[in-house]
């Protein structure tokens, strides 16, 4: 029984982890695209606004991912710290290119 009961609380546990992954990817994807649609309306701040978001939540689907996905997370995490900064500066067009490379390796990361 004992045997049992840790099997299920393993397997719980895992598909929790596998949802928090899931979760985390999907919001750093949704906050991604909504950075490239203001920096391509020209609207830096709010670029930089979801630009943190997409940073904070590719930053803790990296922590639990593995493999090309992991590559993938770590990659559009960068990116959006380069979009964050040059939004910073008022560097619109560089914000957003970053943005939209971050946008990319999100996606890339769920396949």
């Amino acid at each position: 029984m004992k045997k049992l009961t840790s099997i299920c609380t393993g397997l719980l546990l895992l598909s929790t982890s596998v949802f928090a992954d899931d979760h985390h990817a999907a919001v750093a994807l949704e906050q991604a695209n909504a950075a490239v649609v203001y920096g391509e309306a020209g609207h830096t701040s709010d670029l930089i606004e979801h630009a943190k978001a997409a940073l904070e939540h590719a930053l803790a689907a990296s922590i639990t991912a593995k493999g090309v996905s992991k590559n993938h997370l770590e990659s559009a995490a960068m990116e959006m710290e380069e979009a964050i900064d040059h939004g910073g500066m008022g560097h619109v067009g560089a914000a957003t290119k970053h943005a939209k490379t971050a946008l990319r390796h999100i996606k890339a990361s769920k396949q």
